[in-house]
């Protein structure tokens, strides 16, 4: 799985080898009406939105030559779901989200020396996304977007081993502009229609640095900090021909952030290795203009993780983590001004994931 971390790092994996695992995520949030005003005001506050999702990946290397390698991948590195009650408060804000990205990744690394690697790969990115919100116009009803797209990206990273037991990663994953093309469907009001609609999809570009000292043969500790270019999400703006063209944004306003994480890898026997890390990672949402759709706050991840060798082919990847999310406060305007929701938001997500190892 390193090559989606970092290309470069796969010249680190002799032979051929393949790595496929999931990971089972349980979201959890709270949301709580502190004083919404127009449209939605006195309706209950409503159960956790989130359900529980599984994320599958799959990759594959081949050691073409003592100096190139191949690989490809398949990962969902970005994602949202989660659903409101029908009668809550902040049904104008948000009543169904949902984003799925499946991204494909044919990579080529080569070893420049024997300390020194690149790699790069080429990222195919499909998504699909659902929005739903109320909508008031003469009676209330639902407004909804669908709508699919595919882009391109790239990632290129650098893996290099300065000294004996010293080693040091630079990757820069590009960001990603997808143009989505769907319906936007209106119906329980005054106007109830559905006509293609389009939107687009923004996504960070990201850039990692990392280090991995070597303190014994069996103890390694590790860092990394990690910058995301999340000020590309601005808004989520649809353009309808037939309603007139472009329809009033819905603002986001996100934020660049860093994360920085420590860890520790143990390396018990020839049969199990431990680890542990922390995690602090910055929300990209602002007071402003944070939503129920993504009710975020800084996180703070705990996890940790062991891998069973059964022999020279075959090992298995088995962790978990906990993320608490920051408390934040909701304060939005929807339906041109009709409804002003506020809110206090708190959360957490739990994390189970496992993995399985083969080499040729």
């Amino acid at each position: 799985s390193i090559l989606y971390y970092n290309p470069a790092g796969i010249t680190q994996l002799p032979g051929t080898q393949v790595n496929a695992g999931a990971h089972l995520l349980a979201g959890s949030a709270e949301l709580t009406d502190t004083g919404t005003t127009g449209l939605g005001a006195g309706a209950p506050d409503g159960e956790n939105p989130f359900d529980p999702a599984v994320v599958p990946n799959l990759y594959l290397t081949h050691e073409l030559t003592d100096r190139v390698w191949l690989g490809i991948g398949m990962a969902s590195p970005f994602g949202l779901g989660n659903e409101y009650g029908a009668d809550q408060f902040n049904r104008f804000d948000a009543l169904k989200s949902h984003l799925t990205t499946v991204e494909i990744y044919p990579t080529l690394a080569v070893k420049l020396t024997d300390r020194i690697s690149i790699g790069a790969s080429l990222i195919y990115q499909y998504v699909d996304a659902e929005l739903t919100n109320s909508l008031t116009v003469g009676t209330e009803g639902e407004q909804k977007l669908e709508a699919q797209g595919t882009t391109f990206g790239y990632n290129l990273g650098i893996y290099a081993e300065p000294i004996d037991g010293t080693t040091v990663g630079i990757d820069y994953r590009s960001r990603t502009n997808t143009d989505l093309s769907g319906r936007l469907t209106i119906e329980g009001t005054a106007i109830d229609t559905s006509v293609p609609g389009t939107s687009g999809l923004h996504l960070p570009d990201i850039a990692t640095f990392s280090v991995a000292q070597e303190i014994n043969p069996q103890w390694t500790v590790l860092a990394s900090a990690t910058w995301f270019g999340w000020n590309t999400f601005e808004d989520i703006q649809v353009f309808a021909p037939a309603l007139g063209g472009f329809q009033p944004p819905v603002t986001q306003n996100y934020q660049t952030t860093w994360a920085y994480a420590i860890g520790a890898e143990y390396e018990y026997n020839d049969t199990w290795t431990f680890r542990a890390g922390y995690q602090f990672d910055e929300t990209p949402t602002v007071d402003e203009f944070r939503t129920s759709r993504t009710p975020d706050g800084d996180r703070h991840w705990f996890t940790a993780g062991t891998t069973y060798t059964l022999n020279d082919q075959w090992s298995f990847d088995f962790s978990a983590g906990y993320i608490d999310i920051g408390e934040e406060q909701i304060n939005v305007t929807r339906n041109l001004g009709a409804s002003n929701v506020q809110a206090d938001t708190d959360g957490y997500v739990g994390l189970l994931a496992a993995g399985v190892n083969y080499k040729f």
